[in-house]
This record gives structure tokens, C-alpha cells and sequence, in this order.
């Protein structure tokens, strides 16, 4: 079945231009004229997260480790990454932008789309619209921000990363126009690191190549394979993608940030462990079984990973034989690791079985509830097995 491009649609991208350190700045006005860089840990793994101009100024950037920071200058300001204020902020500015639209999709912790189809009749031109937004937004939190207009999702994300001005639109048919001078790496398909690889053997330095490229679909395809598709869609601006506002799902969540990027795997087995065990935790608790976990690796590099299963006990065993194994399909790269997460949803009863005997099942239950009651009295992790306590020691 064919994608239909809709050429009429008005979709915005609100861009919040370094969340982190405007967020810092509002909560110490004596940041405002400092050079400050937010990490995402002390450790000399970290990373430059957000910085400002100052920061740069003295020769930082983003994605920069905190050990060359510290070696560099002694002048810039490194502050911790704050998680609960910057999910805060989102939270407010979130519900400020849905006054405009019920149609809203938070991209991370500082973009929003909106689905703006049908507001033309209620609010008049499109691009005093976004200028209201953001007003509207400096007015209720002090922060500054940009918006991308254009007919879809892709286009008005790129805007918002390579225009300098607050509003900029994108006129529907003038997409492929619009990309064209730009850089590969705008385009989504271009991190995938084959088709990065391949362009850069090319030496196709503009998107114009790629739509050239595209034009002979045969060639295209032995070039980019599986990739060749998205690839000349996204080069002509093209994304049938919708706005999807968030669902109030009920799941549980566990992640893991390592202070440290490895790719050791006891230390990452360890990692799945320990998540592992607080998912069980959490389900002995609600006395349910998860017909659909997830577990994603993210990597140093920003690429990630994830397999999907089923949770079909409650006992800490049973859940972290399935936790270990999607790991082990998930982690198919040898680049180190940055963060693991497991998401268990779809829940249903657990059913006891009732059973004369003792089985290896019911001894790790009951292992698993003499344990609930130690976590339950002092805290999640106030117990914790030999491995795990060695490993996470180490990170």
C-alpha cells in the first residue's frame, strides 16, 4: 500500500534551545553571564550535555568528556545533570503549549510537535500562531525558544535545528527545496552507520545528492539497500509520521545510566541484574505477570538496541533469565554501553499454582519474598547478591 503525502497540513516543532541551561540559569540567575556546561556525570566518562555560549567561547563542545573539560580550563562551571528539574520544566511547558492545540508530542525533554491541521479558521495566520506560542512560553516559564512549519513532522524538526531565526515555514512542495543545501546528517536514515559510511565514501556532501542519487531507484537500491527507501523520502521531505500525543500507559520502568560507558559484561550483566530484580520486585507487589517487556541497550555513540518478551513469573529468577536473554540478543554491538532499560507492560494475574511439593519455582519464590521483606523494610537495594554488589561497586 502506497504513503500518502499530505501536502496541507500545518505541523510545528518547538524547539527549546539548550533546556538544560536555560532551566539552570532561571533557578540561579547568577549562571546567566558564567561560562556553565551541564554533564551527565562527574565521572571522566561524561559527557558535555548542554553548554553555554561562554562555555564554548573557551573551546568546549557538546558530547566533549568531562576529563579533557578538566584539563582544558579551570573556568567553566560543570553542573550535575538535573533530571527532576529538567522533567519539571518539560511538564510546564507541555501543558503551555496544549492551550494552543490538544494535539501535542513531546520529543524529549526540549521539542514538542504540535498538530496544528484545522486552527487556521480559529487562530489566522500560521506563523502568528507559532510567535504566540512562543511568547506565550517566555511569559509562563522565562524560557526562549524557536519554531520549525512545514506539512510534516521531519521537515519541521529540521527547520528548528538549522534555522537561527525564531519562526521559520517551510511552504508545502518546497520540502525537497528546503533540504537541499543542507548537510546529510540532517536526514534520520543518514546516523545509521552503513548508509553514514557509504555517504561519506561518496563523497556526497549535500542532500541535492542524495535526490540526485534517488532518481535512478535500481542504482539507489544496490547502494542503500534496505535503507534505500526511507532514505530518498526523508531527501525529498517526505513523512507520513503523525503527531501522536502521550497515552497514560500503565507499565513499569527501570533504567540504569552507567556513570561509565563499558562494555564489560560482567558489569552489564550485573546492570540487567539489578534491574531485573526491582521489575519483580514491582510485580510481586501487583501480583502480575508482564505479557510484553522491552529491554534497550543505548550506546556511547547514540545508537541503541532493544528485543522485545514476555514475563511470565514473579519470582526474581524467572524474571531475570528473561531479562538476561533479551539483553544477550539486544547487545549485538561491541561498542560500549551507556544505559540499559527494561519496560514491562500488557500486565495480567499472576495465577499461584498450587503444588504438594516443593519445586525449583517455589523455592525461588519463596527466596524471592524472604528477600521482598528485607527490600521492603530497608529499601529496594538494601539487598543485594555478591555479583551485583562487586559490579556496581566498580561503576
Amino acid at each position: 500500500m502506497p504513503f500518502v503525502f499530505n501536502n496541507n497540513q500545518d505541523i510545528f516543532h518547538i524547539r527549546l534551545k539548550e533546556l538544560e541551561l536555560q532551566a539552570e540559569r532561571i533557578m540561579d540567575p547568577t549562571l546567566k553571564t558564567r561560562p556553565v556546561a551541564i554533564i551527565s556525570s562527574p565521572h571522566p566518562n561524561g559527557i558535555i550535555v548542554s553548554l553555554s555560549p561562554e562555555a564554548e567561547e573557551e573551546g568546549l563542545f557538546h558530547g566533549m568528556k568531562v576529563s579533557i573539560v578538566r584539563k582544558m580550563t579551570h573556568g567553566v562551571q560543570l553542573l550535575p545533570y538535573n533530571q527532576s528539574l529538567y522533567s519539571r520544566v518539560n511538564r510546564y511547558v507541555y501543558q503551555t503549549v496544549s492551550m494552543f492545540t490538544p494535539v501535542v508530542e513531546p520529543e524529549g525533554v526540549s521539542g514538542f510537535y504540535l498538530d496544528m491541521n484545522g486552527m487556521r479558521a480559529i487562530r489566522g495566520h500560521v506563523q502568528n500562531t507559532g510567535l504566540s506560542i512562543i511568547q506565550r512560553i517566555q511569559e509562563q516559564t522565562s524560557l526562549s525558544g524557536m519554531v520549525g512549519i512545514s506539512v510534516n513532522k521531519l521537515v519541521s524538526r529540521i527547520v528548528t535545528s538549522v534555522v537561527p531565526e525564531t519562526i521559520h515555514e517551510v511552504q508545502g512542495g518546497d520540502e525537497a527545496q528546503f533540504l537541499s543545501p543542507l548537510k546529510p546528517p540532517v536526514l534520520p536514515t543518514v546516523k545509521e552507520k552503513p548508509v553514514c559510511r557509504l555517504l561519506r565514501f561518496l563523497w556526497v556532501e549535500h542532500v541535492s545528492h542524495i535526490q540526485s542519487m534517488a532518481g535512478q531507484p535500481n542504482e539507489f537500491r544496490t547502494f542503500f539497500g534496505m535503507y534505500a527507501l526511507q532514505l530518498s523520502r526523508e531527501a525529498k521531505g517526505q513523512d507520513s509520521s503523525i503527531v501522536k500525543p502521550p497515552q497514560l500507559r500503565d507499565h513499569i520502568l527501570e533504567q540504569t545510566i552507567l556513570p561509565e560507558d563499558t562494555n564489560d559484561d560482567n558489569i552489564l550483566h550485573a546492570v540487567v541484574k539489578d534491574l531485573a530484580e526491582q521489575v519483580a520486585f514491582k510485580l510481586r507487589k501487583r501480583r502480575q505477570v508482564a505479557d510484553k517487556v522491552k529491554l534497550e541497550v543505548h550506546y556511547t555513540d547514540g545508537h541503541q538496541r532493544h528485543r522485545t518478551g514476555k514475563i511470565n513469573g514473579i519470582d526474581d529468577m524467572s524474571v531475570i533469565a528473561v531479562c538476561r536473554r533479551l539483553f544477550d540478543k539486544a547487545n549485538e554491538r561491541r561498542n560500549r554501553v551507556r544505559t540499559i532499560l527494561i519496560d514491562a507492560s500488557d500486565f495480567r494475574p499472576h495465577v499461584d499454582q498450587a503444588n504438594l511439593f516443593m519445586t525449583e519455582k517455589s523455592r525461588n519464590m519463596a527466596v524471592s519474598k524472604a528477600v521482598e521483606k528485607v527490600r521492603l523494610k530497608y529499601g529496594v537495594r538494601s539487598l543485594q547478591t555478591a555479583d551485583v554488589f562487586q559490579a556496581l561497586g566498580r561503576i
